[in-house]
């Protein structure tokens, strides 16, 4: 019998759980026969009462397991997190507000069966979702797309199943700064999508302001690429280029008309656009360098407040922070 786990991490979803685990269960029971289930919840630092709500859970179940992580790290750690805790023949990501439709796990599962070794669900549409987030959604991939080297899956989340060789390979990949979507096309193996329509969030309002959002698409394209650096070094010589014209332009006029005193104005503009273009650049590499020195420190991923689980017998030591 092969076994799955559901990761869930969870960020103040107190009054997500039970409804997520009653949802998960009527898709889970029909498989039962066939597949071990266990679903993990992974706290990641939630001030209201998560904690309390997932351990009464694991009271009235016995396929329900809690990584209470010892602060707030994000959801890219808390996943990381389910991956390090794995040992299965499957993982199955998905979020607590149920805007991913368990229904789907059933095809996932026979798309895994047929073969694929990552199976991710693509949203048709965002229901719920505001016009701009969907605009510059839709905007952060298509930059992505142009600037990557390796291919971005549009509107592709962390909704998918993963084979034990693709969590293998996830559990490698130690980087603090962590941008999981593009690390799932980074190490390859079979892929296939399904499609669904996100519904709205069930209770609560979403953790994702425009800020957490804006940090997070800065975080992908830092991560996942070095386009920034070149788009610098290919802007410094255009602006080398379009000075040097300039250069040639001054000193054959003063030749031929001789020298004046006006141009002031237009060498202001010039130096402060070349000032502000310089630091930018500065700016750009200061993110590069900011990283490094954060990856140079090779600190732990996360620490773990506890453990509970009645499935899966875990010492500390068997898998890595």
């Amino acid at each position: 019998m092969k076994s799955i786990l559901i990761s869930v991490p969870a960020y103040n979803e107190e009054p997500n759980i039970y409804p997520l685990y009653k949802s998960l269960l009527k898709v889970i029971n029909p498989l039962k026969e066939k597949y071990r289930f266990e679903i993990l919840f992974i706290n990641d630092g939630s001030s209201d009462n998560t904690v309390d709500t997932v351990k009464q859970l694991i009271n009235e179940t016995d396929i329900v397991s809690l990584i209470d992580l010892s602060r707030n790290y994000g959801k890219e750690i808390a996943m990381a997190a389910g991956f390090d805790y794995s040992d299965h023949d499957a993982v199955i990501t998905i979020d607590a507000d149920l805007q991913h439709p368990p229904t789907l796990i059933p095809e996932m599962i026979n798309l895994w069966e047929l073969g694929y070794e990552d199976v991710y669900a693509k949203r048709k549409k965002r229901h719920g979702e505001s016009t701009f987030k969907k605009f510059t959604s839709k905007l952060f991939y298509k930059v992505l797309q142009h600037v990557s080297d390796t291919p971005v899956n549009a509107d592709a989340g962390d909704f998918r199943l993963l084979d034990k060789k693709v969590v293998s390979a996830l559990q490698l990949l130690r980087e603090s700064q962590r941008y999981t979507k593009g690390l799932y096309n980074w190490v390859g193996f079979k892929k296939v999508a399904i499609e669904f329509d996100a519904a709205e969030r069930l209770f609560g309002e979403t953790k994702w302001s425009f800020k957490s959002l804006f940090r997070l698409a800065m975080e992908g394209i830092t991560s996942y690429t070095t386009a920034p650096l070149k788009i610098s070094m290919y802007f410094g010589f255009v602006a080398s280029l379009v000075a040097f014209i300039y250069m040639i332009y001054v000193l054959i006029k003063t030749l031929a008309f001789g020298s004046d005193t006006s141009g002031f104005p237009t060498i202001i503009i010039v130096m402060l656009f070349l000032g502000g273009c310089q630091l930018i650049s500065i700016g750009i590499l200061g993110e590069y360098l900011g990283r490094i020195f954060t990856e140079t420190k090779n600190r732990p991923l996360y620490f773990k407040e506890e453990v509970i689980s009645k499935t899966v017998k875990k010492d500390d030591a068997s898998y890595k922070n």
